[in-house]
C-alpha cells in the first residue's frame, strides 16, 4: 500500500513539475506563428494615411483611413446617394443626400490576425480587425465592427475585403495618403 502511495504521489509531482514553464502556450501554435509572421510582413507597412474614392451616377463615396503603430486608427467617410426618378416621362437624379450616421470622423482598433471569423473549425485566414465609433454629432455609431479578409499592403496599395464598398472583383483598394473627397 505504501509503494502505491509513494508511486502516485511521485507520478502527480512529476505532473505537475512538467507543466511548469516560462514559455508561453498558444490554443493553436500555428495561428500564432502566422499572426507574427503576418504583423512582420505586413504591419509597418499599414502604419500611415489611405484613402478610397468611388464615384457613380448614384453613390459618391470617400474613406480615409490613418493607422498607427500602437494600434489605434482614426478616419473619416463621406458618403451621399441619390435617385434616378422618373417625372413626366422624363429620367432625372434627385439632389444628393449625406447617408446619415454612417458619415463623418470616427477613431477606434486595428489588428491583422490569422484567424478564422466563423470561428471553432472554419477557414482560416489573414484578417484585418477593425473596430471604430463615430465622433461628434454621430457618436454611439459604429464606423467598424469588422473582419475584413486582409490580401495585402505594400508602399502604394492596401487591400482587403470590402465592407460598404466593393470593386468589381470584391475587394477595396485604398491609395497611400492624404487625400480630401473629390466631391
Amino acid at each position: 500500500m505504501k509503494t502505491r502511495t509513494v508511486i502516485s504521489l511521485l507520478v502527480v509531482t512529476l505532473a505537475f513539475a512538467s507543466c511548469e514553464s516560462d514559455e508561453p502556450r498558444y490554443a493553436d501554435p500555428e495561428a500564432h506563428e502566422k499572426t507574427v509572421k503576418l504583423n512582420e510582413q505586413y504591419g509597418p507597412l499599414m502604419v500611415g494615411t489611405w484613402h478610397y474614392e468611388n464615384i457613380s451616377d448614384t453613390q459618391r463615396y470617400f474613406e480615409r483611413l490613418t493607422f498607427q503603430t500602437d494600434g489605434t486608427l482614426s478616419g473619416m467617410r463621406k458618403w451621399q446617394t441619390r435617385k434616378l426618378v422618373t417625372i413626366d416621362g422624363e429620367q432625372l437624379y434627385t439632389d444628393w443626400e449625406n447617408v446619415e450616421p454612417l458619415e463623418g470622423t470616427f477613431s477606434g482598433t486595428w489588428k491583422l490576425s490569422y484567424y478564422s471569423p466563423e470561428g471553432g473549425n472554419g477557414e482560416k485566414r489573414n484578417c484585418l480587425l477593425l473596430n471604430a465609433h463615430y465622433e461628434g454629432a454621430n457618436s454611439g455609431h459604429m464606423a467598424y465592427s469588422n473582419i475584413a479578409t486582409f490580401d495585402y499592403a505594400d508602399e502604394t496599395t492596401l487591400r482587403f475585403e470590402g465592407f460598404y464598398f466593393k470593386d468589381k472583383d470584391g475587394w477595396i483598394t485604398f491609395l497611400r495618403g492624404e487625400a480630401e473627397p473629390g466631391f
